[in-house]
């Protein structure tokens, strides 16, 4: 029952971050506050103890978080989770038909009674206690709880006691205006004065318990499907049973996955394997042979370091034939390793195989590979597919892209994890240092997996003739590009940036000076502690929001409000930005230059954002703060190699241009056709002011308005960030409106149709799937229907972006002009040219970013040329 029950409530809530909360063995803090606490319950009954442990395994086998706490129970430390998903601005669903949990209750955190299917939000409790939530615990105190043992006033039950807290607002003072209270009743309410505290104790749910836990250590892992299955087996849950052994709802994992929208894993039958080592010529040539007979070719490499420019080349493996694949290790070298092939010899063999377009490739995140080999210099000229980018393409959001998750979700396969060979942590191996009998089955199932994944993605793909060119004509192409992009690499004045780094240093010692003589003594601005003792008990700073333990939160955005009328959190917020600028750019970067190239090298990831945006790590380039003089400056030690100067062309104001040509306003349009400035447009008709009378603060209001509104923000949001009141800014949304007509009905149109499909597209067909369009939490729906609005703008820039790119690329290619792009951020790519050719390079570079795409409205670029990435601003 409880399985069960657990399994349909994440089919239909969706989410993956999910906790099953049991009360540990033993007494409570509760117990130690009164010994009679729940004394008059009885034992639990010997047929209900018995099934406890094995519930724990059931739940721990399908991939949930179980957490069970001693000294505390149960309701406490769903109570610290809901908190600590509330200050994480995220909501919580508590699964329970406990009337004590209702003091939990916020606008973020709501009850659902599965018995029932019954939900509970502030509304509910009102109406069904006739208090507030903050008022339950009161409540439960005043009416006291015979099943847990908690004495309240005797005949005092829930009308009188929603009757007393109604008239006087809390216990306490029901308590201090006992004496009001006339008869029999007001008599017992003064007979229990002395045990309430007591009560009000015993029935309040702590929010504050230590977990070793955080959020993001919640979410649902992959089932152990060979101990699921010994598990119904042994308590014979026959059709939970069947349903793991034909791929169906096996678990809660499972069905997490399989809300998700998009085509759902098949029903796959067993695949027999046939895995091999290759340790000679003859084996070797054999597979040449079947190479150049097939149509496609499954490849992969296995290497040292997941740095694709420090790694070495430790072996390949190849399929092309399903359950069919072969392992070439060249490079393994632990002790008592059997001789292999020559690395140059299998290279040699290979090279003209994998550069020869003819040979169709296909792989798992072929771009690493493809980085790899450039450093051995062979080509992947022949790459026809990538199933990272298949299963991207087909849904973004269904699923993880990496090849385990695939494989469990379309093979209803689980195959061997890096780590069952590997090992973990410190004493993990590398892989050459893995033995041949335990390396091999591993990666030769990671070629055979590759063909069986794109064989099973492929046909789906093809029937979809929108996401089909979007996989052939973008992101397919986009793969070699990027790797290009990431090979080139990034040149930085390492000089430049020490110095930059001491000057911040010196910024960040005066501040913190300026810091010890507010507070009146020297402390350590990075602690949160001893801020809290500053701020809010010496200093009698006001307490804006609370941290997960109850005590005075220090968090930016709290610092924020702070320093608008105080010193101090002003000091503080500034010594932090400075702080991170220092050691996550100034200081880290020059030491992730490459020995070899002497440059940065980036990685950008496909497959990753939803909306289609690429994004960066080791290192971010994309996230570098330029909104500060000191963050701008980043920029200038980002440098062109002597004779070269640095093209920044970048995309203005695209997500406008294309909300403009989504919704077909004119006056957009004209506004755009036209050459004016949008923002000053949009205030003059907000402010009804003549056009060449906007002012600078009227332009950024109007600006707020106009991100604002594509963003998904309301009037509330509006008026906080131009500080007014959000009548005013519900009149500007008004007026706004009244200009674009057209914005609102494309607005009011799109999400109405992503409730219907379950999903928006881009101008290129890109889906974006909304599983929580239609969700039933407010919040949650409302989320989704922001995202609803601001996903086809921002994922159709990130396909322009990427078709720029492209072209861009092929360009440099075809003509062989002296230059090549180093960075793609945001809506700008950056290319290093020869100091003679950049004005050329500039204007075509313009020219075909300009031509990426076809809108109602032209796209405008601004480029610019500089010896810094900041000079070319």
């Amino acid at each position: 029952g409880v399985i069960s029950m657990i399994r349909k409530l994440i089919q239909s809530e969706g989410g993956s971050t999910v906790a099953i909360v049991f009360d540990a063995k033993g007494k409570t803090f509760r117990n130690d506050i009164y010994k009679d606490y729940k004394a008059n319950r009885p034992p639990m009954p010997d047929e209900l103890r018995c099934q406890i442990e094995p519930l724990h395994e059931l739940v721990k086998a399908s991939g949930l978080p179980l957490i069970s706490i001693a000294g505390v129970e149960a309701d406490d430390v769903i109570g610290t989770l809901a908190v600590m998903a509330n200050k994480a601005g995220r909501t919580a669903l508590i699964s329970t038909g406990d009337k004590d949990m209702a003091q939990l209750v916020t606008d973020k955190t709501t009850l659902i009674n599965t018995m029932n299917n019954s939900r509970m939000d502030v509304d509910g409790v009102v109406e069904k206690f006739g208090v507030r939530p903050d008022q339950i615990i009161d409540y439960l105190a005043l009416v006291g709880d015979t099943s847990d043992n908690i004495p309240g006033v005797p005949s005092c039950g829930p009308k009188t006691a929603a009757k007393w807290l109604a008239a006087h607002g809390s216990m306490q003072e029901v308590i201090n205006n006992a004496d009001q209270v006339k008869g029999k009743i007001g008599e017992k309410l003064r007979a229990s004065i002395e045990f309430l505290p007591m009560s009000y104790e015993l029935a309040t749910i702590k929010t504050d318990v230590e977990l070793d836990c955080k959020l993001s250590d919640l979410d649902i892992q992959d089932p152990d499907k060979d101990r699921l299955a010994a598990l119904y087996e042994e308590l014979e849950f026959k059709s939970m049973l069947n349903e793991l052994n034909t791929g169906g709802g096996a678990s809660a994992a499972n069905n997490v996955s399989s809300v998700s929208a998009g085509k759902a894993a098949s029903q796959s039958k067993p695949v027999k394997t046939d895995y091999s080592t290759v340790l000679d010529k003859k084996t070797f040539k054999s597979w040449l042979a079947k190479i150049k007979k097939s149509k496609l070719l499954a490849f992969d490499t296995e290497t040292d370091s997941l740095d694709y420019m420090s790694a070495n080349l430790v072996g390949v493996s190849l399929s092309v034939k399903p359950g069919e694949a072969v392992y070439i290790p060249i490079a393994h070298d632990y002790e008592g390793a059997p001789k292999q092939l020559e690395a140059d010899y299998v290279l040699a063999e290979l090279k003209p195989l994998l550069e020869d377009p003819k040979v169709a490739l296909v792989g798992q995140n072929l771009k690493y590979d493809a980085n790899v080999l450039h450093k051995y210099d062979v080509k992947l000229n022949g790459i026809a597919h990538d199933t990272m980018l298949q299963s991207y393409v087909i849904n973004s959001t269904g699923s993880r892209h990496d090849m385990d998750s695939l494989a469990q979700r379309y093979l209803n396969t689980t195959t061997i994890h890096y780590e069952d060979v590997a090992g973990k942590g410190k004493k993990q191996l590398t892989f050459n240092e893995i033995p041949l009998e335990t390396a091999s089955p591993y990666a030769a199932e990671d070629a055979d997996i590759t063909l069986r994944l794109h064989e099973r993605l492929w046909p789906d793909l093809k029937e979809d003739k929108q996401l089909k060119k979007l996989y052939e004509d973008i992101e397919l192409p986009l793969l070699s590009v990027l790797s290009r992009v990431e090979c080139n690499g990034v040149l930085i004045d390492s000089k430049k940036m020490e110095v930059q780094s001491k000057e911040i240093a010196e910024k960040i010692e005066k501040l913190q000076q300026s810091a010890f003589e507010d507070a009146g003594k020297e402390f350590n601005l990075s602690s949160p502690k001893q801020l809290q003792e500053i701020f809010f008990e010496e200093k009698g700073f006001p307490v804006v929001s609370k941290t997960p333990k109850g005590q005075p939160s220090t968090a930016e955005n709290v610092m924020v409000q702070l320093a608008e009328k105080h010193e101090l959190p002003r000091i503080i917020l500034e010594y932090r930005s400075l702080s991170k600028l220092k050691s996550t750019y100034l200081d880290k970067l020059p030491k992730q230059v490459n020995g070899r190239t002497g440059r940065i090298h980036t990685s950008y990831h496909q497959a990753v954002a939803s909306t289609g945006r690429l994004s960066s790590s080791d290192p971010n380039l994309q996230n570098i703060p330029i909104r500060t003089e000191e963050g701008r400056r980043i920029r200038e030690a980002f440098v062109p190699t002597k004779g070269y100067r640095l093209l920044a062309a970048d995309y203005s104001q695209i997500e406008l241009r294309i909300m403009a040509h989504l919704s077909d306003d004119p006056n957009l349009i004209d506004a755009f056709n036209n050459g004016q400035d949008v923002h000053s447009s949009t205030a003059s008709e907000v402010f009804a002011t003549d056009l060449d009378s906007v002012g600078g603060d009227q332009r950024r209001a109007a600006k707020a308005i106009n991100f604002g509104l594509i963003y998904g923000m309301s009037a509330f949001g509006l008026a906080k960030q131009l500080d007014i009141s959000r009548g005013e800014a519900q009149e500007y949304i008004n007026l706004y409106f009244s200009r674009y007509p057209k914005v609102k009905e494309y607005m009011d149109n799109t999400r109405e149709k992503a409730k219907d499909t379950g999903f928006v597209e881009t101008v290129f067909g890109r889906r974006l799937y909304l599983p929580d369009i239609n969700a039933r939490n407010a919040q949650i729906r409302q989320y989704a229907e922001r995202t609803a609005i601001n996903a086809p703008m921002q994922g159709t820039a990130a396909d322009i972006i990427k078709k720029a790119m492209i072209v861009t690329d092929q360009w440099l290619t075809d003509s062989k002009t002296d230059a090549k792009i180093i960075m793609q951020v945001h809506d700008e790519l950056v290319l290093e040219v020869k100091a003679g050719e950049a004005d050329a390079v500039a204007a075509k570079v313009s020219e075909l970013m300009v031509g990426a795409a076809s809108l109602k409205i032209p796209l405008e670029v601004d480029a610019g040329i500089g010896n810094s990435w900041e000079e070319a601003h």
